[in-house]
């Protein structure tokens, strides 16, 4: 019998489906839209249709619901770089997870 896969992340995760903006490529410029599966403090993974490569630099954009901020939605603009990448999902999207680097939060709109 297998011993369990011991957990390796050090900060809560949340898990969430709300939609996120994604900016990649060498100069960010390429952009998808995907579905957020999970976030926590210096990570996040979500759904996209498009590739995009292991070890690239991607910015994304997503609105924190007021479960999570504990006060009112806030939209957080981050930057950070792709850790892996899983396409076995059944409807044909990528799994992507990525490091939160930097963060800012933006006005709302």
């Amino acid at each position: 019998m297998a011993e369990p896969q011991q957990e390796k992340r050090a900060a809560r995760r949340f898990p969430l489906r709300l939609p996120v903006t994604v900016d990649h490529g060498e100069k960010a410029e390429l952009h998808a839209t995907g579905q957020l599966r999970d976030v926590s403090a210096r990570g996040i993974c979500f759904y996209v249709q498009s590739s995009i490569a292991q070890g690239s630099p991607i910015g994304f954009t997503l609105t924190l619901p007021p479960e999570i901020t504990l006060t009112e939605s806030i939209r957080v603009q981050c930057k950070g770089h792709v850790v892996r990448v899983e396409n076995s999902q059944p409807n044909g999207q990528l799994a992507v997870a990525a490091v939160i680097e930097e963060y800012e939060f933006l006005p709302e709109v």
